[in-house]
């Protein structure tokens, strides 16, 4: 089925929801308002529908290839990435002085979901080269700026984030990849780094890793980790591309879902003929970003920036299920309906269920879409506001939210690419139709960029505990205003949502004094809790903006605007509010109430 991007969808929220119009009035986005956005994405859903879409279902089938160090991309992508890169996509958001657009990421989300919702494996490549851009951008030399950032933001060259190692997953203190100084400003990298994705391929002439390695002589643990720039080819002083560096490809994994994405396993320095090695000795050439032993932090400007783009991620794929399943439902014939509507076999979307699935499908998409504009445009405002103090205060709301955007996001699509396949019926199983592939392709969400448990821990420990609760609380009070706003529009759908905001808000403010109270003398008790917790929240804070919008929509109403879409926008909040929504207080039992059920098996007894 082809992909139809979501733009009203994307406009309204936005426009009034995200503030584009505030967004535009911060320095250096001046000329980037509501029509700007409009214009934008009504191209990027050009290339994402026209060009990208129609290489996803041939990447499953024909995914990426390895042979003897060389990887070969899916039929398609090369070309594709190429087009992507001349249209500027790469640099949408980067700064102008590097060749960017500098286009606030208000804007630059939305453009990331279409991209991911047409294809998945080939978006991977550019969502990395983000990456490794912020954290260029963040700690780099000027030297390393220069020799590396324009081709980045240009896509000319790509970029990867290299963590993993056979023995280190999530415990990156565990990372052995040494880097030994060569007294010329430069390092010699030896190690062996897995699940590289895009690690190798033939889309760009040049692969620009960032790797985390532990200087001779260097702290144990997190504290020794250095973060290095490695090029699989080395720049000259002209810009002009050297001898291949000492990094080799020596296999790529054959994976569940994301197919068409090369996912690579990288050696540094093992001295393979053809590279720099031949001349210098052993050893895979780095250059050090920023201080030794400060990696794992700069490390994260690449993964949190990779975090939220891994929740849109999950919005994209669950899009794109639902509007598959949408358009199947419309057409499979079968049973009578219920109520005797139809005195025939009718098509299954006028099953009770049906819809049911379908709008879990839809409402809990568009919720999360919501979710992560607004957080985008608070990333927007904590960049580039004028006043400190304002930058800081977006700055906390922004970071309370991406483990949201990414944890719940990324569940919900597990759910929603589930139900996909389960509104298709035996089709859903059969790989022909595309909902299989969906289904497969959305399970790494939950795991890359950190499990949801990781993202869990980070939101008890970074987002709550750290500063006693306060961004928690203030989200708290926005979502009071909003229940108080939809308690005086006095329509039966207003007042649903506003009942069930309101119970849970309180749930929430109960999780949070608890979370409080016991994480540093019950750690295990509030930790079992923890992914109910971040489900919790994230569950509210899409039914917040859902709520928001349903306001929206019915002060709108009367003006005559697309009645239908405002309509649907109600009927969706609505839907959100009594059948998702409602799950909240249950979570909130779990957490404070369910933690010794959690621990009480023993160890042996599993």
């Amino acid at each position: 089925m082809s992909y139809v991007a979501p733009l009203q969808d994307m406009l309204f929220n936005m426009e009034h929801l995200a503030g584009i119009d505030q967004v535009a009035q911060l320095p250096g986005f001046e000329e980037a308002g509501l029509d700007t956005a409009q214009a934008v994405l009504e191209e990027c859903a050009k290339f994402a529908q026209g060009v990208v879409a129609p290489l996803n279902r041939p990447g499953d089938i024909a995914p990426s290839s390895w042979k003897d160090g060389v990887v070969m991309t899916s039929e398609g992508f090369k070309q594709a990435f190429r087009q992507y890169a001349e249209g500027g996509w790469q640099g949408l958001q980067h700064p102008l002085d590097f060749g960017g657009q500098g286009l606030p990421k208000t804007i630059g989300a939305a453009c990331v979901e279409m991209l991911n919702a047409a294809n998945l494996s080939f978006a991977l490549c550019p969502l990395l080269t983000d990456g490794a851009i912020e954290a260029l951008l963040t700690a780099g030399s000027d030297e390393l700026k220069a020799s590396y950032l324009e081709k980045l933001v240009t896509g000319e060259w790509t970029g990867t984030m290299n963590l993993t190692e056979p023995q280190a997953g999530s415990d990156l203190a565990l990372v052995r990849t040494r880097a030994e100084p060569q007294g010329d400003n430069s390092y010699k990298v030896f190690g062996t780094k897995i699940f590289i994705t895009y690690g190798e391929h033939d889309m760009a002439e040049n692969i620009v890793h960032l790797v985390l390695a532990r200087v001779q002589g260097a702290p144990e643990g997190v504290k020794g980790i250095s973060l290095f720039v490695v090029p699989k080819f080395l720049v000259n002083q002209d810009g002009s591309l050297g001898a291949r560096n000492d990094v080799q490809c020596v296999s790529i994994e054959h994976k569940m879902g994301i197919k068409a994405s090369p996912t690579a396993v990288l050696q540094f320095g093992d001295g393979t003929q053809g590279s720099v090695a031949d001349s210098t000795g052993a050893g895979a050439v780095g250059y050090l970003v920023g201080e030794e032993n400060r990696g794992l932090e700069y490390m994260f400007i690449m993964m949190n920036a990779a975090r939220y783009a891994v929740g849109v991620q999950g919005i994209a794929i669950a899009d794109r299920a639902y509007q598959q399943a949408a358009a199947f439902a419309k057409e499979r014939v079968q049973s009578r309906p219920v109520d005797g509507s139809v005195k025939a076999s009718a098509t299954i979307i006028h099953h009770p269920d049906v819809r049911r699935m379908l709008m879990v499908m839809r409402a809990t998409t568009e919720g999360c879409r919501a979710m992560a504009a607004t957080a985008a445009a608070s990333y927007d405002l904590a960049h580039h506001h004028p006043d400190a103090a304002q930058r800081a205060h977006h700055a906390a709301l922004y970071e309370f939210m991406v483990p949201l955007v990414k944890g719940y996001s990324t569940e919900m699509a597990q759910e929603v690419t589930g139900l996909g396949v389960q509104v298709h019926g035996g089709m859903g199983f059969i790989e022909e139709t595309g909902a299989a592939q969906h289904y497969r392709d959305a399970k790494i969400l939950t795991i890359y960029e950190g499990t949801t448990a990781i993202q869990a821990n980070d939101f008890v420990g970074r987002k709550t505990v750290r500063d006693g609760g306060h961004t928690a609380r203030t989200f708290a009070a926005q979502i009071e205003e909003t229940e108080q706003q939809l308690q005086s529009c006095g329509t039966p759908a207003a007042q649903s949502v506003a009942r069930q905001l309101q119970a849970a808000r309180h749930a929430f403010l109960e999780v949070v004094d608890y979370v409080l109270e016991n994480a540093r003398q019950q750690p295990n008790a509030v930790y079992a809790g923890s992914v109910p917790y971040l489900m919790l929240a994230g569950n509210l804070m899409a039914g917040w903006q859902l709520g928001r919008a349903l306001w929206v929509a019915e002060q709108l109403l009367p003006t005559g605007q697309d009645n239908r879409f405002l309509r649907a926008k109600i009927a969706t909040a609505q839907f959100y509010a009594e059948h998702i929504l409602v799950k909240v207080t249950a979570l909130r039992d779990s957490v404070v109430q369910g933690a010794d059920s959690v621990m009480a098996l023993a160890i042996e007894d599993f």
